[in-house]
């Protein structure tokens, strides 16, 4: 059970657009099993007593299909060189920002590192690249860890959108879990959050996030949560959305507005960054008890907020954190937000003071584990 005085503080969400028809006893929504929209609506919106017994459900029902177990993927951020034009992001193409890239034998030294450390599993991520040289370096690169490894490392991908030809590429190599964020469910809100430059679908993303599943991969996508134009009700959906789709395990946090892009113009129209964080637990604990059994990640976003922002993700239902292991010089350049944690530190210092977190909260870190999802068969 979640304590800390800071989780128990109520949210003033998102507007509201539906009337509830559904007003049946919170706890006999929290323990009926079967969650509609209405319930979803009523569970997001759950204040003072009520959202704690909403995380102290969540965390029952990860500690009966999970247990208390977090497991670790390693994070590789490469290069912040990308195509799109997000209106959100902090690498978008059109934004001036240092550029870099590491070199193959920085990316292996990393993944290396995370080999030698126990983690089990990283991920490589990058902005959205289409183009045979990358293809090709990254079909060196699976290969390459895997061999470094003895074939022990999992490896997740967070690539963007590709061909169906690449993902099954890379697949081959051995990566296994591919990542890739839907944003947001509604596609008129998705519309709103990119350019009209023909680079930009919402059915080319969710295409490619279907091929990944046809493809083998345990598929993962997200959200942002408090975002401009967003109500409670796309996040409601974004939650039957995760199901619809079957999806293998999803990576969500709260949106972290960036000074130089077009949606901090909207930044008076949103929730605070402490009701944001407070939303983001909520959805966690929710997809947890939708979905018992996916993985979900507590979102770096959430620490850019609370100091113990992944941790409390963790107590809200969350089995999966991604360690940053980047070369530190690079970190601050990685900005897709602003106040992004970690950037002064090494791995080292990372692993320890989440291992220091984490136990903190009763969990176990289950090192040299892939930690695959429970969802995918």
């Amino acid at each position: 059970m979640c304590t800390s005085s800071e989780i128990r503080k109520p949210c003033r969400v998102l507007k509201v657009l539906s009337n509830f028809t559904d007003m049946k006893n919170f706890d006999d929504i929290l323990h009926s099993g079967n969650y509609d929209k209405n319930s979803i609506l009523r569970m997001l919106n759950a204040e003072g007593g009520d959202f704690q017994k909403l995380i102290s459900k969540a965390s029952d029902v990860r500690e009966k299909y999970i247990g208390k177990k977090v497991w670790f993927r390693g994070l590789v951020e490469f290069p912040n060189i990308c195509n799109k034009d997000c209106f959100y992001c902090g690498i978008r193409r059109s934004i001036s920002v240092n550029r870099y890239k590491l070199t193959d034998e920085e990316i292996l030294s990393a993944a290396r590192f995370a080999y030698e450390s126990h983690y089990g599993s990283i991920v490589l991520q990058a902005g959205e690249i289409q183009t045979p040289a990358f293809t090709e370096r990254i079909t060196g690169l699976v290969r390459s860890i895997k061999k470094l490894s003895d074939n022990k490392l999992g490896i997740t991908l967070s690539l963007g959108e590709q061909s169906g030809e690449t993902y099954k590429e890379w697949f081959d190599a051995g990566a296994h879990r591919y990542l890739l964020p839907i944003e947001t469910s509604n596609p008129a809100l998705y519309k709103k959050l990119h350019p009209d430059d023909g680079k930009h679908s919402f059915t080319t993303r969710l295409d490619c996030l279907r091929s990944l599943k046809q493809t083998g991969y345990q598929t993962g996508t997200g959200v942002m949560i408090g975002l401009p134009f967003q109500t409670t009700e796309d996040l409601a959906d974004d939650i039957l959305f995760f199901l619809k789709e079957d999806i293998h395990m999803v990576g969500m946090g709260p949106y972290i507005e960036h000074r130089h892009t077009p949606l901090y113009n909207y930044r008076q129209e949103i929730p605070t960054l402490r009701e944001r964080f407070l939303l983001a637990l909520k959805m966690i604990a929710i997809l947890r008890l939708t979905m018992k059994d996916i993985n979900i990640a507590a979102a770096t976003s959430l620490q850019a907020i609370d100091p113990m922002g992944r941790e409390k993700g963790v107590m809200a239902g969350a089995n999966i954190i991604m360690p940053n292991i980047t070369p530190g010089k690079f970190r601050n350049d990685y900005s897709l937000y602003e106040n992004k944690p970690c950037v002064d530190e090494e791995p080292e210092e990372c692993l320890g003071c989440l291992d220091a977190k984490l136990s903190i909260t009763g969990h176990e870190i289950m090192y040299g584990e892939w930690g695959n999802s429970k969802r995918f068969r």
